[in-house]
């Protein structure tokens, strides 16, 4: 028999409060003006590895995580404003540090996330880990995702109406905090992000310090 595909986990770096906030307030707008709900459904986070079917216990998947967290000393997150991620989604663009160089200690701890969990996936039919490899991976806090794929004409007015919101943030926020969340849909497949439920599970300190 095959085993049930409603539980999924994710790893994600944790922003500062003044960034989620930003976020949370963002979302919010975009979901009462649009009805767009997909960003607003997640806590205010930073993918790391998502949407992962694992074949091992949480306790497993906790305890490789810390590991992860424990090799990689504190850092800083530059937010770069506004971007298109893609052809639809809309975020604000984490990716790189001031200079415009992409974030390597960012991208350093993506890919020791994704290496790590890598053996303990478990192959579904329905919607795929979220672990795109090194070169595709961008770092990105989402404020209008999945709907936008198939409504290509609410793209750029969303875009223009997330400006003209002006919601203030800080410029650059501390990497410190990895957290492990549990999520449920029923079957992860249609629109499951408009009513999946996710648990935060526990969050591990850069450096373990």
């Amino acid at each position: 028999m095959a085993q049930p595909d409603d539980t999924r986990y994710g790893v994600f770096l944790m922003p500062d409060a003044k960034t989620s906030a930003a976020v949370t307030s963002i979302t919010g707008f975009v979901r009462a003006q649009f009805g767009l709900v997909s960003a607003s459904r997640f806590p205010p986070h930073l993918t790391l590895a998502g949407s992962l079917p694992i074949a091992v216990g949480e306790e497993d998947l906790r305890e490789v995580v810390n590991g992860v967290a424990g090799r990689h000393v504190p850092f800083e997150i530059w937010n770069n404003g506004i971007r298109r991620l893609g052809d639809a989604a809309v975020v604000f663009d984490v990716h790189r540090v001031a200079s415009g160089e992409p974030n390597a200690a960012l991208i350093d701890l993506a890919a020791d996330v994704a290496h790590a969990v890598q053996p303990f996936l478990r192959p579904v039919d329905s919607l795929p880990a979220d672990i795109p490899g090194r070169q595709n991976w961008r770092g990105h806090l989402s404020l209008a995702s999945h709907e936008l794929l198939d409504r290509t004409d609410l793209r750029d007015e969303v875009e223009v109406f997330i400006h003209q919101l002006d919601v203030p943030h800080p410029s650059s926020f501390p990497a410190q905090l990895v957290a492990v969340f549990r999520l449920h849909h029923q079957s992860w497949s249609g629109p499951w992000w408009t009513c999946f439920r996710w648990e935060h599970l526990r969050s591990f300190r850069l450096g373990n310090s």
